[in-house]
Formats: C-alpha cells, structure tokens, sequence
C-alpha cells in the first residue's frame, strides 16, 4: 500500500465532499462527525478512525476511504476506489452486511454496528460500534452510504 494519492483520488483531499461528510452526518444521524475543527486532509491521513463512502449504485462501489480504513483493508487508494462494497465481507457475512445496509436505507442511519470484514490479504476483522448513514445533500438526495468505526481487532 502507497502513501501517495494519484491524481485520480480527487475526493481523498476534497474540502466540499469533506463538507458533505460531515454535514450529512449532522443532518442524518443528529450529531457531529467531529469533535473538533478538521479538514479533508486531516479526515483523509490523519483520522485515528476508519471512514469509507461507497455511491448509490445496484452493486455499490467505493468511492472514499481514508487511509486508516485503507490500512484496516489493506487496500491503497486506487485499489479501493471503484471496488464493489460487497467484497469488504466474505460471502457467508454478506447478508448481515446487506440487511444492515437496508435498514440505513429505511431508517437513514444505524449505530452500534458490529460485523466481520476481509482484507485483502484474507486476514478477517470484526468491525466494533460501527456508525453508517445516507449520504445526503443538503437538498435531501441519496448519493450513497458512510460507514465509519473507531475500533476493529482481528477474529
């Protein structure tokens, strides 16, 4: 895994998508992202918390993760980007994820989330007290889901 971003990864840095982030958090879930004053950059290589976004699609892919859900998943920048959400968990684990994800699409958003992921290497950790919501804009309109976890340890 590279530390670099390529010039492809403009959302890594991105101080409106980094905005929308954290507004849509606040409007969907009811309570800051952050604690403190951020930016993107700080979001992207600094946060001690693994946040991913993936889009809308039928078979959603990602389109953002930092670089510690990069490092949790072993995966850079430009090898995460644009790969099928589904692939974060096995296949046993894929349909808790999928009524997870559904309930985020009823309900707006779940907490407390607890589950299994894969990494690249096949190495398999359980995600602890997961936040994802709907990533909305300020006009009300779904572009995709967040998930965001402070706390994983190998199973």
């Amino acid at each position: 895994m590279t530390d670099d971003v390529t010039p492809e990864a403009s959302l890594a840095r991105d101080p409106d998508f980094f905005r929308l982030l954290v507004d849509s958090h606040a409007r969907v879930v009811g309570a800051p992202l952050l604690l403190a004053p951020r930016d993107a950059d700080w979001l992207y290589a600094q946060a001690p918390f693994a946040l991913l976004a993936h889009d809308g699609g039928a078979d959603p892919r990602f389109t953002y993760a930092n670089r510690t859900a990069q490092a949790c998943f072993e995966y850079a920048w430009d090898e995460i980007v644009g790969l099928p959400s589904r692939l974060s968990a096995e296949a046993p684990e894929r349909a808790a994820r999928q009524r997870l994800l559904d309930a985020v699409a009823r309900d707006g958003f779940a907490t407390g989330y607890r589950g299994i992921r894969i990494a690249r290497s096949g190495r398999r950790f359980w995600i602890e007290d997961g936040v994802v919501w709907q990533l909305r804009r300020p006009d009300g309109s779904v572009v995709g889901q967040v998930a965001t976890f402070a706390a994983w340890r190998d199973a």
